[in-house]
């Protein structure tokens, strides 16, 4: 599966030939000021929450691409209402095939407001279920015990953890979060782009090698085979 990384928490992974992008904030985004929005391609946008820097550009690209933008259901509410029709609104516990595969909505435990200071729904985290791989975007969350129920409807090959601490887990609790999903490469996201999220990416690895799990920190616009 091919994985493509556009900093912060956004990122692109390619199922059966469908572009699904998750959380688009790019132009906002000083350290990802090398990526032209304009050029990504995208038929499916997964939404984890409504907060600015995970939104930044989803209205902008999904009426470029007209890809169909899957979240809560208030936050697609929003969507709407900013004249985008191609919606698919879901919410925690509930699941829908696609025609990539499966998906199914998990626990968050975070916060969600949208720029105009609306209710962004519950957030969420998503569970993809493929016949090219299966993985876990737990979008931004605390560590909870929650996680322990994700081995239970996938057999992952790979997972999306936050690691930037202060607003969401820490390296520490991303390590703790992957024994409890029973996933040993983790893709780490949500670090550097703030003075409250920078991390020392050496020593997060280090850390993760300890516990023996593979810590993956693509470059900003790298795409990676995994």
């Amino acid at each position: 599966m091919k994985f493509t990384y556009y900093g912060h928490s956004s990122f692109a992974v390619e199922i059966k030939g469908k572009k699904i992008v998750f959380d688009p904030f790019i132009t906002h985004n000083e350290l990802a000021r090398a990526i032209d929005v304009d050029r990504i391609e995208a038929d499916y946008i997964f939404v984890s929450h409504g907060h600015q820097d995970h939104v930044g550009d989803l209205v902008a690209l999904a009426q470029r691409t007209g890809a169909k933008v899957v979240g809560a259901f208030e936050l697609t509410e929003w969507v709407s209402k900013q004249g985008i029709s191609n919606v698919h609104p879901m919410n925690t516990g509930g699941k829908w095939a696609f025609d990539f595969g499966t998906v199914k909505c998990v626990v968050a435990h975070h916060s969600s407001g949208l720029p105009d200071g609306s209710y962004g729904g519950n957030p969420l985290g998503f569970i993809f279920t493929t016949e090219n791989g299966n993985f876990y975007y737990s979008g931004d969350t605390a560590l909870t015990f929650d996680m322990e129920l994700v081995p239970r409807w996938a057999k992952l090959d790979f997972a999306i953890l936050p690691i930037g601490d202060n607003f969401t887990m820490g390296v520490e609790d991303a390590i703790i979060a992957a024994e409890f999903i029973q996933c040993s490469r983790i893709v780490g996201v949500h670090y550097d782009t703030f003075g409250f999220i920078k991390i020392d990416k050496e020593d997060a690895i280090r850390k993760f090698e300890a516990a023996g799990l593979n810590l993956l920190l693509p470059a900003i616009g790298e795409s990676i085979e995994i």
